[in-house]
């Protein structure tokens, strides 16, 4: 799938995200830096995307070198993903965002509590 973006001339936030961009890319990289996974169990621990997406979020992570794809000679065919290298490399920034996401929501469950609260009181 070819990008429109200038690697020359681009913002590197824009690079970053030209990579890791989308719902569920991250998720996906989430869930195989715990290990080599096969396409159904992705798919399982990611309902609520299709197959479709799932499958071209991976490619797109393989073509960028975030992902490899491992296919055995076997009927059926048996095909696994797991994280690069470099892709464990997005690591760091993953659990970043699974951090602040945490936080994002303990803080909207508070507010939510308290706006109950004020309802019910009042």
């Amino acid at each position: 799938m070819t990008r429109k973006y200038n690697w020359k001339t681009g913002c590197d936030v824009e690079a970053t995200l030209s990579v890791v961009g989308g719902k569920w890319k991250p998720i996906l990289v989430c869930h195989l830096l715990d290990g080599r996974k096969r396409f159904g169990e992705l798919r399982r621990l990611t309902p609520n995307a299709t197959e479709r997406m799932i499958t071209l979020q991976l490619r797109e992570l393989e073509a960028d070198g975030v992902l490899s794809r491992h296919v055995y000679a076997e009927v059926p065919p048996r095909v696994e993903y797991e994280v690069t290298e470099f892709g464990r490399s997005l690591e760091p920034i993953l659990v970043h965002m699974q951090e602040w996401g945490r936080a994002f929501k303990a803080r909207r469950l508070a507010e939510e509590s308290e706006a109950k609260e004020l309802v019910e009181a009042g």
